[in-house]
């Protein structure tokens, strides 16, 4: 892979070319896109320019899948669009070329470059619900760009949306199209967009972290999908992504980016086993560590009091009205779950397991019909409107997304100011106080707080969006999936703060995620949650360690290792066989898990509800074998 750097770049630059001989002889027909010295920048207001892309080289060929990795704004999906011919607003080429088929599209008009796109150069979003239009069928999207761009009849794009439905191994290839995007699963959709990307036969797919969100069920699915349609297609590919796990599993060429410049470049097996440049070498050990028993923080008592922070007792709680005055539909099934002052649960499970729906509960958007909630040993009230503002002060929540729970049009100090007056009586400059003291409780600038959400990094924001809850001096923080959208070293360094507080202050965390490996390293307790009941809880190294609930089992088995391979060894087990591809059913009859469970008992799982037994001290499993089985 060509790579153009400045020799005086610092230490582990010189090295970053191990395989690049073999790359650059192959002859232009095998090449589908290429960057020469690409050069973007952006324009401030008063005219100037600033560098953001710096002379970044390299190739794709037909079949290949080649990675750009880095951190949060190194500059992966700016150069990703580039073979798009599209820069972002307030961003312009600035020099160098992107050669597409052996055209430059960074020089083209948008009425030139409006064929190419969707035709020969297809993009995959991160968020597959918000590419697709809710109101329009399955079938009429995936197919609409080849049919638009005249390149299929209708039939014959019915007839490819078909094939490709049964190569990305889709449940129900022949009738899925009939359906809206809302009533398939959301590795389902994952796939269907790439089924939308690939109907129009395109040279080059560019694939935008298209599995951050996923669970790791879901991730499988889907990589193992598009590892083979790619392959099948002859397309090449173009993979963003900060996750070099997933890297390892689909790339066939790393080029590792930093402050919009290549840091170091080859193939996989050599970037990954053999790293030469130090970022890379920082990149791989920011790897989550697998999860497994031992790897939590050093446990402390020092904020433990003779009652729970927070407990749930036999909660059951759902969604709609029915007929009984019970939820037309039920989701959490008799949880109990109990936060102890000082410490962290993590709630784990797959998509449509109950996890943010037991976020909701806990904090009175959702009242459970049965069940109590009980704070500092005292009932508490099941709805928000019937909280007093001290119980309301007490437990709060962090949002997923930062990006949409902070308003876009208030400064920082507002944001944090409002919580800090609402719940401290605080006023004038005292505010002005509590706002700075938050700041630097969360590792930022006390000059952020003239900013405005959008002037921050992703992992900026997640910091503001923790310190607002913060402002409240609360006692239980529900965090749900805080760390998902942010690349692996600010996800890392969230996790430090939110450790460094607990350990400071005392509060306690629900750490609701998908992510095993961050849960498994900060987490006190697991609750492992499906289809709303709890399959097994206990203290981490008891969870993480035989006994295994086979759900259980099967999350551990799908967490992504960092080694070329792994992932045609993971499709291979038996966990994998019968338990990957289902998907979350909710049900009042037999165990919930019984369609995906290896060691299901036919006449027993099926129809009986799982007992709860004991494995050691405080570790529950809910499971019909015996626990001797279960090892």
């Amino acid at each position: 892979m060509a790579t153009h750097l400045n020799p005086e770049k610092e230490k582990g630059d010189a090295a970053l070319n191990k395989g690049d001989v073999a790359l650059n002889d192959v002859t232009l027909n095998d090449v589908i896109f290429e960057t020469r010295n690409l050069n973007i920048n952006a324009v401030r207001g008063d005219g100037s320019e600033l560098p953001i892309i710096k002379s970044v080289s390299f190739k794709v060929r037909r079949g290949e899948v080649v990675a750009l990795i880095g951190e949060s704004g190194s500059g992966k999906t700016t150069i990703s669009l580039s073979a798009l011919g599209y820069c972002k607003p307030g961003l312009k080429f600035a020099g160098g070329e992107a050669l597409l088929l052996g055209q430059d599209v960074s020089r083209m008009a948008t009425d030139d470059l409006r064929p190419i796109r969707g035709e020969k150069v297809a993009y995959l979003a991160q968020s597959a619900a918000a590419t697709f239009n809710p109101s329009l069928r399955l079938n009429e999207q995936v197919t609409e760009a080849p049919v638009l761009h005249g390149s299929k009849t209708q039939a014959e794009a019915n007839a490819k949306a078909l094939e490709l439905y049964k190569a990305l191994e889709l449940p129900s290839p022949e009738t899925i199209g009939t359906r809206f995007p809302h009533q398939v699963s959301g590795g389902q959709l994952q796939r269907l967009m790439a089924a939308m990307a690939l109907c129009g036969d395109p040279d080059l797919l560019v694939l935008d972290e298209p599995t951050t969100a996923l669970d790791v069920t879901t991730q499988i699915e889907v990589l193992k999908a598009f590892k083979s349609v790619i392959k099948e297609e002859g397309a090449a590919a173009i993979y963003v992504t900060h996750d070099l796990a997933v890297v390892a599993q689909i790339a066939d060429h790393i080029v590792v980016l930093y402050n919009g410049e290549v840091k170091e470049a080859g193939p996989v097996d050599v970037i990954i086993n053999d790293p030469q440049h130090p970022y890379t070498k920082k990149l791989m050990n920011a790897i989550k560590p697998l999860p497994e028993s031992g790897q939590g923080d050093d446990d402390t008592s020092d904020h433990l009091r003779d009652d729970a922070a927070l407990k749930a007792i036999s909660v059951s709680a759902g969604y709609g009205v029915g007929k009984d005055g019970k939820p037309a539909i039920t989701v959490l099934r008799d949880v109990n779950v109990s936060i102890e002052r000082g410490k962290t649960v993590g709630i784990i499970g797959e998509s449509g397991c109950g996890k943010s729906t037991l976020a909701r509960v806990f904090a009175g958007l959702l009242p459970p019909f049965e069940g109590e909630l009980k704070l500092d040993g005292n009932p508490l009230a099941a709805s928000l409107s019937d909280r007093s503002r001290d119980e309301l002060r007490k437990v709060q929540f962090v949002y997923q997304m930062a990006d949409t729970a902070l308003n876009p049009k208030q400064r920082i100090k507002h944001i944090l100011g409002r919580p800090a007056q609402f719940y401290g009586n605080a006023n004038g400059l005292s505010v002005k106080d509590q706002v700075n003291k938050l700041l630097e409780m969360v590792e930022l600038p006390v000059q952020f707080a003239d900013r405005y959400p959008h002037e921050l990094s992703g992992g900026q924001k997640q910091r503001v969006n923790l310190a607002r809850a913060l402002a409240a001096n609360p006692e239980v923080v529900l965090c749900d999936e805080v760390t998902s959208a942010l690349d692996t070293i600010v996800g890392a360094n969230v996790i430090e703060l939110l450790k460094r507080l607990r350990r400071e202050t005392g509060v306690s965390f629900v750490f609701i995620s998908h992510d095993l490996s961050t849960v498994a390293s900060f987490a006190d307790e697991i609750v492992v949650l499906y289809a709303g009941r709890v399959a097994e809880q206990g203290p981490v190294d008891k969870v993480l360690s035989p006994p295994y609930h086979p759900y259980t089992r099967l999350l551990i088995s799908s967490v992504p290792e960092p080694r070329i391979g792994w992932l045609e060894e993971a499709v291979a087990t038996d966990e994998a066989a019968s338990g990957i591809a289902g998907n979350v059913e909710l049900t009042s009859v037999g165990c919930p898990f019984v369609s995906r469970c290896p060691m299901a008992i036919d006449g027993v799982c099926d129809t009986q509800a799982p007992p709860r037994r004991t494995a050691d001290q405080k570790h529950l499993i809910e499971c019909h074998r015996e626990i001797n089985e279960l090892v």
